[in-house]
């Protein structure tokens, strides 16, 4: 499927108006999302990844609300600080659960550079039998 100019647009500019280091870290992300989206261990809105922005401290990267993992673009990627501020607006909200779980790891653990927890089908029907829980 052929983007529309307004999107090839969008996507050129995004790339040019942050570091070459945060770009790459969002097509990295990007890939990271469709790689869990092939090989079936997303969820619809459980399952999160992050990134913290190699040059931006207290930064990270998080999910657009409402994209399918295997539609993420690097561009649509949020930006956000350790208080739930969007730095960089790209028309996406976020996830608050996820944002909640990954802004604390981020924070505790600066030499975290990703993030990621899935809630996968097996995962999940672990987790709901009485066996599976934690004593």
């Amino acid at each position: 499927m052929a983007m529309r100019p307004v999107e090839i647009s969008r996507k050129a500019s995004a790339a040019t108006a942050m570091s070459q280091a945060e770009w790459q870290m969002r097509i990295d992300l990007a890939a990271c999302y469709r790689l869990v989206a092939l090989y079936g261990m997303d969820d619809m809105f459980s399952t999160h990844i992050s990134a913290r922005v190699p040059d931006a401290e207290g930064h990270f990267l998080l999910n657009p609300y409402g994209v399918l993992f295997e539609q993420v673009t690097a561009s649509d990627l949020v930006k956000v600080d350790l208080d739930g501020n969007i730095v960089r607006d790209t028309g996406y909200r976020i996830n608050s659960a996820g944002f909640v779980i990954h802004s604390a790891v981020h924070a505790a653990r600066p030499d975290a550079k990703c993030v990621l927890h899935t809630h996968t089908v097996a995962g999940m029907a672990v987790a709901s039998i009485e066996e599976g829980s934690c004593p």
